[in-house]
């Protein structure tokens, strides 16, 4: 499907829209991946991403295949301001299989649109906190050097009503490595 949707010119926050519509195709064909997109008549403006954290991420170390990583959430510069980010994350989260999940998100302030929204930094995070909030992802501690590289950078995640407590503490102990922090 995502082949023959024409890849909407204001999707560019992660590559040009050519790119990333290829890319968009290859993690579509990984295993574990889902794709949320929306889509006006044969135009794709915008898309979330859920699927297993990069290898090179901390977050892989957590081996275990319930968590999810938000990798991707865009929509297009010309839809913005319509609450289609918050919509495609409530749509996400009404699949009752996120249940069985943790579903994370690493928010950097180096992937956000500052330019293209004239946003500052803070603002843009508090859109960024609002969007997640809408999914049911908290704000969550850890001492991650990516993260706590900037102070706006943030963790936040939902822990779907069926995961086990030992899932829990795991994600919690790959949370904090450091510890000084515990």
């Amino acid at each position: 499907m995502l082949r023959n949707l024409i890849f909407d010119d204001g999707l560019q926050a992660f590559r040009r829209p050519k790119e990333q519509h290829e890319a968009l195709i290859e993690v579509a064909g990984l295993d574990e991946s889902r794709i949320i997109a929306a889509v006006d008549g044969e135009r794709l403006v915008g898309y979330a991403v859920l699927l297993y954290p990069d290898e090179m991420e901390r977050w892989s170390q957590y081996q275990h295949q319930n968590l999810l990583e938000l990798g991707a959430i865009e929509v297009s510069a010309d839809y913005r301001g319509h609450n289609l980010a918050k919509k495609i994350l409530e749509v996400t989260m009404m699949d009752q299989a996120v249940e069985d999940y943790i579903i994370i998100t690493t928010e950097y302030y180096w992937h956000w649109d500052l330019r293209g929204t004239g946003l500052s930094i803070w603002e843009y995070r508090d859109v960024m906190e609002k969007v997640m909030k809408s999914g049911g992802l908290m704000w969550y501690a850890t001492d991650d050097p990516e993260i706590t590289s900037h102070p706006a950078n943030c963790l936040m995640a939902r822990i779907g009503s069926r995961v086990p407590v030992d899932s829990v503490h795991k994600f919690d102990r790959v949370r904090f490595q450091n510890r000084y922090m515990i």
